[in-house]
């Protein structure tokens, strides 16, 4: 495999499902961003990959066709929450392979008000195995909404085997916000206080409506080139040094709810990963993770070996993730501030490290950063993990 390379990326500022544009407009608006910020025209990308959840079978082509009619090939992907990263996923692996020079991964999604909920009624399930595992917890509510079960219920697993202090997701929280507000991207930026996280309405478990991520539209890209292109057309490039992408093991399953919701899944991806790169955690200066609940964040620090078995709590309370402290964690806000239209999020992380790593950051700019690492989860499941390093 060659070396590949983000040559440009960009996104549109995320928003509530009613004040978005629609789904070809903001991914024609990020996709020429994103060519602009690398300097090149469409007519050179000889791959697309094209990322959604809801949306018709060649969303993607509706979206391109209003950036150029070139007859490349077009690839829709559909991978659940990962669906952005595996879209990166393909359009890396393309230019990796050598079969292109210029790849284009792009990804949006325009959503509707409400908790996720099944679109499919007259067939099998797609959570069935997880539904399993529901099935044996202690404190499972079939009436509340099926993401939050899980990860609800993962957290107070978390906190029953650790003896944790349930405070700890509602600081993580608190810390998203924090972040957020340097972020002219994310949708909510006002700060909250613990206690304001804490007191906001229950959804299930240990879960409060501040702790779960919003339903939001947006669309977000990234363009992909080869070491072969980057030495003919100078740029501020980043490259990709390693990426893995795992679906659940049979250890998903036979477990809790920690394990249901991914957590060995991350841990084999995050493996690969520092194993190609020849870097580990300890290097890792900054980080976007998958925080579509503060229940998640916790388990994926020792997922991907950022924090010790059961030593998050102790990392979250000695504010080592964020500025000044060991690694800063989701300094674009994370999916909980930023928002996670589905489609878009794992490139809008992409984006977001990229110019951490570029310095383009601004008043969130991770002093010094290097080495970037990049975790995004759906179940179903897939994870895709992703390090960059300052080219």
């Amino acid at each position: 495999m060659g070396r590949a390379f983000v040559a440009g990326v960009a996104m549109v500022p995320f928003t509530k499902p009613s004040a978005g544009a629609t789904y070809d407009a903001m991914g024609a608006d990020a996709a020429r961003d994103a060519l602009a910020d690398a300097g090149v025209g469409y007519d050179a990308v000889e791959q697309a990959y094209v990322g959604f959840v809801y949306g018709d079978s060649t969303s993607g082509q509706q979206a391109l066709y209003k950036v150029g009619v070139t007859g490349i090939p077009i690839v829709n992907v559909n991978n659940a929450c990962a669906t952005g990263s595996t879209a990166l996923f393909l359009a890396r692996q393309a230019v990796a392979s050598g079969a292109v020079d210029v790849a284009l991964a792009l990804g949006f999604e325009q959503m509707q008000n409400g908790a996720l909920g099944v679109q499919s009624t007259d067939r099998p399930t797609i959570m069935e195995k997880h539904f399993e595992v529901l099935a044996r917890a202690d404190d499972d509510d079939p009436a509340a909404p099926m993401a939050a079960r899980l990860f609800g219920g993962a957290g107070a697993e978390y906190l029953k085997t650790y003896d944790a202090k349930p405070d700890l997701f509602a600081r993580v929280a608190e810390k998203a916000r924090r972040h957020a507000g340097a972020n002219p991207f994310a949708i909510f930026r006002d700060p909250l206080t613990t206690e304001q996280i804490l007191a906001s309405p229950p959804v299930f478990g240990v879960l409060t409506r501040l702790q779960c991520c919003p339903p939001t539209s947006g669309a977000a890209a990234a363009v992909i080139v080869s070491e072969r292109f980057a030495k003919a057309n100078p740029g501020r490039y980043v490259e990709i040094v390693a990426q893995a992408m795992r679906t659940d093991p049979q250890s998903s399953f036979e477990g809790g709810l920690m394990r249901a919701v991914g957590a060995d899944m991350a841990r084999a991806a995050a493996d690969a990963v520092y194993a190609e790169a020849g870097i580990g955690p300890e290097d890792v200066d900054v980080l976007e993770l998958h925080d579509c609940f503060t229940t998640n964040e916790v388990l994926t620090y020792e997922a991907l070996g950022i924090a010790e078995e059961g030593g998050a709590e102790r990392f979250v309370r000695d504010a080592q993730n964020t500025y000044g402290g060991r690694i800063v964690t989701n300094p674009s806000g994370g999916l909980l501030s930023k928002g996670h239209p589905l489609g878009a999020t794992g490139l809008a992380q992409c984006a977001e490290l990229t110019w951490q790593l570029r310095g383009d950051a601004d008043q969130r700019q991770v002093a010094g950063a290097r080495v970037a690492l990049q975790h995004n989860i759906g179940l179903g499941g897939a994870c895709v993990v992703t390090m960059y390093k300052a080219a």
